[in-house]
Protein backbone atom coordinates (compact mmCIF):
# COMPACT_ATOMS: atom_id res chain seq x y z
CA UNK A 1 0.00 0.00 0.00
CA UNK A 2 1.24 3.72 -0.91
CA UNK A 3 0.11 6.11 1.65
CA UNK A 4 -0.83 9.48 0.40
CA UNK A 5 1.76 12.34 1.59
CA UNK A 6 -1.09 15.26 1.19
CA UNK A 7 -3.96 13.25 3.12
CA UNK A 8 -2.88 9.85 4.47
CA UNK A 9 -5.27 7.47 2.00
CA UNK A 10 -3.82 3.88 1.61
CA UNK A 11 -3.99 3.35 -1.93
CA UNK A 12 -2.51 0.16 -4.08
CA UNK A 13 0.05 -0.12 -5.56
CA UNK A 14 0.73 1.17 -9.41
CA UNK A 15 -2.04 3.63 -8.61
CA UNK A 16 -1.23 7.21 -9.77
CA UNK A 17 -3.45 9.65 -8.47
CA UNK A 18 -4.31 9.06 -4.14
CA UNK A 19 -8.07 7.37 -4.75
CA UNK A 20 -8.83 9.77 -1.34
CA UNK A 21 -8.07 13.48 -2.74
CA UNK A 22 -6.77 12.71 -6.43
CA UNK A 23 -3.04 14.56 -5.18
CA UNK A 24 -0.56 12.83 -7.97
CA UNK A 25 1.66 9.86 -5.72
CA UNK A 26 4.95 9.19 -5.98
CA UNK A 27 7.37 10.61 -9.08
CA UNK A 28 5.23 11.58 -11.69
CA UNK A 29 6.78 13.80 -14.48
CA UNK A 30 3.67 14.35 -16.53
CA UNK A 31 0.97 16.55 -14.55
CA UNK A 32 -2.01 14.96 -16.10
CA UNK A 33 -5.87 16.17 -14.24
CA UNK A 34 -7.31 13.19 -12.66
CA UNK A 35 -10.41 12.20 -13.37
CA UNK A 36 -12.58 13.17 -10.08
CA UNK A 37 -14.74 10.20 -8.27
CA UNK A 38 -17.97 10.99 -7.56
CA UNK A 39 -20.13 9.82 -4.53
CA UNK A 40 -22.32 6.86 -6.16
CA UNK A 41 -24.80 8.04 -3.38
CA UNK A 42 -25.31 11.15 -5.52
CA UNK A 43 -26.30 9.07 -8.96
CA UNK A 44 -29.04 7.39 -7.35
CA UNK A 45 -30.79 10.72 -8.63
CA UNK A 46 -29.59 9.95 -12.38
CA UNK A 47 -30.88 6.66 -12.91
CA UNK A 48 -33.35 6.49 -15.72
CA UNK A 49 -35.85 3.90 -16.63
CA UNK A 50 -35.67 1.15 -19.38
CA UNK A 51 -36.82 2.69 -22.58
CA UNK A 52 -37.56 -0.06 -25.73
CA UNK A 53 -36.51 2.06 -28.51
CA UNK A 54 -35.69 0.70 -32.05
CA UNK A 55 -32.05 -1.14 -31.97
CA UNK A 56 -31.84 -0.42 -36.02
CA UNK A 57 -29.53 2.30 -37.29
CA UNK A 58 -29.43 2.68 -41.04
CA UNK A 59 -26.45 3.55 -43.41
CA UNK A 60 -27.11 7.08 -43.58
CA UNK A 61 -28.48 7.77 -39.88
CA UNK A 62 -27.18 10.06 -37.73
CA UNK A 63 -27.09 10.33 -33.70
CA UNK A 64 -29.03 12.99 -31.89
CA UNK A 65 -27.06 13.11 -28.11
CA UNK A 66 -29.32 15.15 -25.97
CA UNK A 67 -27.02 16.26 -22.85
CA UNK A 68 -29.06 17.18 -19.66
CA UNK A 69 -29.58 20.66 -19.13
CA UNK A 70 -27.82 21.97 -22.10
CA UNK A 71 -30.18 23.30 -25.23
CA UNK A 72 -28.72 22.59 -28.29
CA UNK A 73 -28.31 18.73 -29.29
CA UNK A 74 -24.99 17.65 -30.68
CA UNK A 75 -25.72 15.55 -34.14
CA UNK A 76 -23.16 12.76 -34.60
CA UNK A 77 -22.47 10.86 -38.31
CA UNK A 78 -20.62 7.51 -36.58
CA UNK A 79 -18.01 5.84 -38.02
CA UNK A 80 -17.00 2.51 -37.05
CA UNK A 81 -15.78 4.11 -33.97
CA UNK A 82 -16.25 7.30 -31.91
CA UNK A 83 -14.95 7.58 -28.89
CA UNK A 84 -16.83 9.72 -26.00
CA UNK A 85 -14.37 11.77 -22.93
CA UNK A 86 -12.98 14.98 -22.30
CA UNK A 87 -9.69 16.44 -23.76
CA UNK A 88 -6.82 17.68 -21.30
CA UNK A 89 -4.00 19.67 -22.62
CA UNK A 90 -1.36 17.63 -21.09
CA UNK A 91 -2.38 14.06 -22.25
CA UNK A 92 -1.48 12.65 -25.40
CA UNK A 93 -5.38 10.63 -25.29
CA UNK A 94 -8.35 12.71 -27.55
CA UNK A 95 -11.62 11.69 -27.40
CA UNK A 96 -13.35 12.13 -30.90
CA UNK A 97 -16.44 13.77 -29.17
CA UNK A 98 -15.01 16.16 -26.89
CA UNK A 99 -17.35 16.20 -23.80
CA UNK A 100 -15.06 19.13 -21.89
CA UNK A 101 -17.72 22.14 -22.87
CA UNK A 102 -20.65 20.12 -20.84
CA UNK A 103 -19.25 19.80 -17.79
CA UNK A 104 -17.09 16.83 -18.36
CA UNK A 105 -14.56 17.16 -15.87
CA UNK A 106 -16.90 18.40 -12.59
CA UNK A 107 -18.99 15.81 -14.00
CA UNK A 108 -16.32 12.78 -14.09
CA UNK A 109 -16.23 11.98 -17.32
CA UNK A 110 -12.80 9.98 -18.01
CA UNK A 111 -10.22 11.20 -21.08
CA UNK A 112 -11.53 8.22 -22.82
CA UNK A 113 -14.50 6.98 -20.96
CA UNK A 114 -16.89 4.80 -23.16
CA UNK A 115 -17.13 4.46 -27.48
CA UNK A 116 -20.01 3.51 -29.79
CA UNK A 117 -18.86 0.87 -32.52
CA UNK A 118 -21.02 0.90 -35.47
CA UNK A 119 -22.12 -2.44 -37.28
CA UNK A 120 -23.74 -2.75 -40.46
CA UNK A 121 -27.35 -1.89 -38.59
CA UNK A 122 -26.83 -0.90 -35.26
CA UNK A 123 -24.86 0.71 -32.61
CA UNK A 124 -22.86 -0.75 -29.83
CA UNK A 125 -21.63 1.48 -26.66
CA UNK A 126 -18.42 -0.14 -24.18
CA UNK A 127 -17.25 1.22 -21.10
CA UNK A 128 -13.70 1.91 -21.97
CA UNK A 129 -12.21 1.09 -18.16
CA UNK A 130 -13.82 4.79 -16.78
CA UNK A 131 -13.07 5.65 -13.44
CA UNK A 132 -16.67 6.16 -12.37
CA UNK A 133 -18.15 4.31 -14.89
CA UNK A 134 -20.84 4.07 -17.88
CA UNK A 135 -24.90 3.49 -17.81
CA UNK A 136 -27.16 2.52 -19.80
CA UNK A 137 -30.92 3.35 -18.76
CA UNK A 138 -29.94 3.17 -15.25
CA UNK A 139 -27.51 -0.19 -15.65
CA UNK A 140 -23.72 -0.12 -14.69
CA UNK A 141 -21.61 -1.15 -18.12
CA UNK A 142 -19.29 -4.00 -17.78
CA UNK A 143 -15.95 -2.78 -18.59
CA UNK A 144 -15.05 -4.13 -22.57
CA UNK A 145 -18.57 -5.67 -22.64
CA UNK A 146 -20.41 -3.94 -25.66
CA UNK A 147 -23.89 -3.55 -25.01
CA UNK A 148 -26.48 -2.66 -28.17
CA UNK A 149 -27.98 0.91 -28.30
CA UNK A 150 -31.45 1.87 -28.60
CA UNK A 151 -33.39 5.00 -30.04
CA UNK A 152 -34.11 6.92 -26.90
CA UNK A 153 -31.87 5.73 -24.55
CA UNK A 154 -30.19 7.39 -21.64
CA UNK A 155 -26.48 6.97 -21.46
CA UNK A 156 -24.77 8.12 -18.28
CA UNK A 157 -21.02 8.69 -18.15
CA UNK A 158 -19.79 9.60 -14.44
CA UNK A 159 -22.73 12.30 -13.71
CA UNK A 160 -23.06 13.35 -17.30
CA UNK A 161 -26.43 12.38 -18.23
CA UNK A 162 -27.52 12.30 -21.98
CA UNK A 163 -30.18 10.28 -24.52
CA UNK A 164 -29.40 9.18 -27.73
CA UNK A 165 -31.67 9.36 -30.43
CA UNK A 166 -31.88 8.06 -34.06
CA UNK A 167 -32.36 10.44 -36.68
Amino acid sequence: MIQCPYCGGRNREGIVFCEECGQVLGLHTQSVLPTRQIDPSITESLSAKATWGTARFGQDASIILHIRDVTDPIVLRPSEQLTLGRSDINSTQKPDLDLTPYGALDKGVSRLHAAIHRTEDTLTVVDLGSSNGTHLNGQRLTPDQPRILRDGDELRLGKLVAHIYFK
